[in-house]
C-alpha cells in the first residue's frame, strides 16, 4: 500500500454530525477546527468520519440521495455570515432542539431549507464556482436535476414520479430544465457551499497533521440520483423496479437476517467499461479524503441477493462478485489508493484470499473477540500488523455499554483476558488492548474515550428510528483528556 497506513499510529472515530455546534448538528465550521486541534494535542494522526452524504428516509448516512453529494446540513452558517451571504439574526433565535446531545433531523429539515436559500439569493457566482461546476459536472448536473424534480414532487421517491420523469424522457427533462432553472441552480450552489467548506476544513486537518478517513457505503440507495440517472448499472426490470436487493443472511445476531433493500449492481455491465462509474466514485472520494474505508467489502467477492418484495432476508442467495477484476481496475487507475476494507461478518476463505490479493488492511473489532456468537480472528494475539483495530464501530454498543449489556460469560472472558477484576473501567481496558495490539492503525470511537454508555450508541442495525443522533457534549473535550490520550498513544508506540 502506497500510504502511511503502514506506520504505527492511531485515530479517533467521530461523525461530523456529532461535533458540538450551536446549530443542531456538527458542521464544517470553527467547532470542527477545535476538534482537529484536540486530535493533534491528543497525539492522533487520523480522524475517521461516517459518510457525508445527503440523508433521506431514516437519516442514515448509508442511504443517501447521491453517492457523490455532501449533505447541506453540514454547511456552517457562521462561515456563510463571514462570506457576507447571511445575516446572523436569521438563524440565531431558532431553537435547534432541546437535547444538545441529540441531532433533531426534523428541526434541521424544517429550518435549513428556509435559511440556505437566503444565502443562495445573495451569491453571485465567480471563477471558483465555475471551476467547481466544471470539475463535478459528471455527477452534479444529474444530482441538481434529481433534487429539483424531487422538490417539485414534494419529496416522494423517483420510482413514483410520472413516467416522463421516471423514465427520463429527454423532451420532458428539457422542458423542466427551462421552466425550473432557478430551482436547479440552487442545488448546484448548495453543493458548492458544502464542498468548498469541506475542502477548507480538510486542508486545515492536513496542515494540523491529521489525515481524514472517509467512509464509503458499498451500495447506493434506490431513491438516489445515481440509480435514477444510470438505471443500466443496477439490477432493475423494464419498469425500473428492482429485481433483487442487498442484505445479509440470518446470523447469531439476527434470526431473519438484514434486508437493506439497496439495488444490486449489474457487475457484468460495470466490467464492460472497466468499472468506470466505480472508479469515478473512488477518485471523487480521494479528492475529499486521505483514506477510504469501504463498507461491506465482502460484496466484491460475493454478495447476498434477495428477491425484491421479500419481507426479510431469510430467502436469499450468494452470488459471485467482480472479485480480482475490480481490485485490478482500482490498482491500475489509482495506484496509491489508501483503502481500509470493512471485512466484518462471516469471513470465508474466498474473502480472505481477495483481501490478501488487494493488500488492503481489514478490520478487527475488539468487542467481537469476546462475543461467543462471533466466529473470526478478533483476539488480539491473532492479528498481523496490516489491519485496523477498533474497540467498536458505529454499529456496536459503546465499550462502556458493552460491559453493562454483554452476556455474562463474555464479560468474564474479557476480564480474564486482560487480567482485571472489575468491569467499572472496562472501556479503558479495551482502549489499551486496541492500542497495545500489533495492528498498524488503532481507531477508537470518541464515545469510548468519553466512557459513555449505550445512550451514546450511534446505530443499532436493522432497527429503524433513534439512530445517527448522538452528539458530543459541549466542553467534553479538554486538556486533561487530550493529555491522557496522548500519554497512552505514546506508551503504546503510536506517536
Amino acid at each position: 500500500m502506497g500510504h502511511s497506513l503502514i506506520q504505527r499510529s492511531s485515530g479517533i472515530l467521530l461523525a461530523c454530525s456529532s461535533i458540538p455546534s450551536p446549530y443542531g448538528i456538527g458542521s464544517f465550521g470553527e467547532d470542527a477546527r477545535a476538534w482537529l486541534r484536540f486530535l493533534k494535542l491528543a497525539g492522533q494522526k487520523y480522524w475517521q468520519i461516517l459518510p457525508l452524504g445527503v440523508t433521506g428516509w431514516g437519516d442514515s448516512p448509508y442511504q443517501s440521495f447521491s453517492a457523490f453529494a455532501i449533505s447541506p446540513y453540514y454547511i456552517d452558517l457562521d462561515t456563510l455570515c463571514t462570506d457576507g451571504l447571511l445575516e446572523k439574526n436569521v438563524f440565531e433565535k431558532i431553537a435547534w432542539g432541546r437535547n444538545k446531545e441529540k441531532v433533531n433531523y426534523s428541526i434541521l429539515y424544517k429550518h435549513r431549507k428556509k435559511i440556505l436559500p437566503l444565502a443562495f439569493e445573495k451569491f453571485s457566482g465567480g471563477a471558483a464556482f465555475d471551476q467547481f461546476r466544471h470539475e463535478n459536472e459528471r455527477w452534479l448536473s444529474d444530482y441538481a436535476l434529481f433534487m429539483a424534480l424531487k422538490a417539485y414532487h414534494k419529496g416522494i421517491s423517483w420510482t413514483d414520479w410520472e413516467d416522463e420523469y421516471r423514465l427520463r424522457s429527454a423532451r420532458a427533462l428539457e422542458k423542466f430544465k427551462s421552466s425550473k432553472k432557478k430551482l436547479i441552480e440552487y442545488y448546484y450552489i448548495e453543493q458548492y457551499f458544502a464542498f468548498s467548506q469541506w475542502r477548507a476544513l480538510r486542508e486545515y486537518a492536513n496542515k494540523t497533521g491529521i489525515s481524514v478517513i472517509g467512509d464509503m457505503p458499498i451500495y447506493v440507495a434506490l431513491d438516489s440520483a445515481d440509480v435514477w440517472a444510470h438505471p443500466e448499472l443496477f439490477e432493475l426490470d423494464a419498469e425500473l423496479k428492482p429485481i433483487r436487493v442487498a442484505g445479509c443472511p440470518p446470523d447469531p445476531f439476527s434470526a431473519t437476517g438484514q434486508l437493506w433493500g439497496n439495488p444490486l449492481y449489474r457487475w457484468d455491465v460495470h466490467k464492460v467499461d472497466g468499472f468506470y462509474w466505480w472508479l469515478s466514485r473512488l477518485k471523487e472520494s480521494f479528492a475529499l479524503f486521505d483514506v477510504i474505508r469501504i463498507d461491506h467489502f465482502r460484496g466484491f467477492e460475493s454478495y447476498y441477493a434477495i428477491n425484491y418484495g421479500e419481507k426479510d432476508a431469510r430467502k436469499g442467495q450468494w452470488i459471485k462478485g467482480p472479485d480480482r477484476d475490480f481490485i485490478d481496475a482500482v490498482r491500475n487507475a489509482i495506484p496509491d489508493a489508501a483503502i481500509i476494507a470493512e471485512d466484518l461478518g462471516y469471513i470465508t476463505q474466498e474473502l480472505k484470499a481477495l483481501l490478501d490479493y488487494s493488500g488492503f488492511p481489514g478490520m478487527k473489532v475488539l468487542q467481537f473477540a469476546f462475543d461467543s456468537r462471533e466466529s473470526g480472528d478478533y483476539m488480539p494475539y491473532t492479528y498481523n500488523s496490516n489491519c485496523v483495530v477498533y474497540t467498536g464501530t458505529h454499529d456496536n454498543t459503546t465499550s462502556a455499554g458493552w460491559f453493562k449489556s454483554a452476556r455474562r460469560e463474555d464479560i468474564v472472558q474479557a476480564l480474564d483476558y486482560f487480567d482485571i477484576k472489575t468491569a467499572n473501567n472496562g472501556h479503558w481496558t479495551f482502549i489499551r488492548g486496541a492500542l497495545a495490539s500489533v495492528a498498524a492503525l488503532a481507531i477508537i470511537p470518541m464515545q469510548d474515550y468519553l466512557g459513555l454508555d449505550n445512550r451514546a450508541r450511534m446505530n443499532t442495525p436493522s432497527l429503524l428510528g433513534n439512530n445517527w443522533q448522538w452528539r458530543m457534549k459541549c466542553g467534553a473535550i479538554n486538556e486533561a483528556l487530550s493529555e491522557k490520550i496522548a500519554r497512552l498513544t505514546s506508551l503504546y508506540g503510536r506517536v
